[in-house]
């Protein structure tokens, strides 16, 4: 992708353009940002404040910690109904210059936003069982 649109810059120092390398570029960003938020998901990387929750006891932590994630597992449900209604209803409409389905574009974020509902999933499930962050994410610490 980076090569891609690098070369396609150095197109338009010369007056020239490749379409499709935009369109794809624009297809390849979508899918590298959603399938990337999903490593972090599963990695425990996603940028955190935690100077107030990091002063509580560890049975409020514990429902603290509970209460982000079901909130983030929520927002995650959504986006991923919402995620594969766009992708179901777009089979038929293509992309302007590479003519492919605009689905494969959506699926993107409905595949991202599987995967990262299913890692905040696991890891309510591990709150709720006791798992403290440090073991939860050893590989992170």
């Amino acid at each position: 992708m980076i090569v891609l649109v690098f070369f396609n810059v150095c197109l338009h120092l010369v007056g020239k353009d490749l379409a499709w390398v935009t369109e794809l570029g624009e297809l390849l960003m979508v899918w590298v940002t959603f399938l990337g938020g999903a490593c972090a998901a599963q990695r425990g990387l996603h940028m955190t404040i935690t100077e107030f929750i990091d002063k509580l006891a560890p049975p409020r932590r514990r429902w603290a910690d509970a209460a982000v994630q079901a909130l983030c597992l929520g927002m995650l449900g959504v986006l991923t109904w919402y995620g594969w209604s766009l992708v179901g209803g777009n089979w038929d409409n293509q992309l302007t210059v590479l003519a492919w389905p605009m689905a494969i574009q959506y699926m993107g974020m409905a595949v991202g936003c599987t995967l990262m509902t299913l890692f905040v999933g696991f890891d309510l499930w591990q709150v709720m069982a006791g798992v403290p962050r440090e073991v939860r994410y050893l590989a992170v610490e």
